[in-house]
């Protein structure tokens, strides 16, 4: 799992779907220390905010450049069609955050190739690695 971490983590252009300017929100803060490790994070919300200086989208399928990581902060019910949508514009991995749990669509996920994450946190994640 830890290289599968490493791999996903060196990736570079993230979208962050749930992020929106609630500071309150977790997916702010992480999304803050994605950014200042050298990561491109793109907001995807239903409202399209704009987010830590980047245009914010209301879907994946309307971000006009590649993804690499699509990290998802939303409820484990409504992931799983997150995954298939990164699945479907080609994303090279999905991160499920803490709490966030799809069996199946990590299967689905991996089935396409992607590496996937699940139940853990990239702060976190840097937090271990003493980024």
């Amino acid at each position: 799992m830890s290289q599968e971490i490493d791999k996903i983590l060196s990736l570079k252009t993230w979208a962050v779907v749930g992020l929106s300017t609630n500071e309150n929100r977790p997916a702010f803060g992480v999304a803050a220390l994605l950014k200042s490790q050298g990561h491109r994070v793109i907001p995807v919300h239903p409202k399209g905010e704009a987010v830590h200086d980047e245009t914010g989208y209301k879907s994946l399928k309307e971000i006009p450049f590649p993804i690499e990581v699509v990290d998802c902060f939303v409820n484990s019910n409504l992931v799983g069609a997150v995954i298939d949508e990164a699945i479907e514009i080609g994303a090279k991995a999905v991160w499920l955050q803490l709490g966030v749990i799809d069996e199946a669509g990590l299967a689905r996920a991996k089935a396409a190739g992607l590496l996937a994450v699940m139940n853990r946190c990239p702060a976190i994640e840097y937090g271990k690695r003493g980024n």
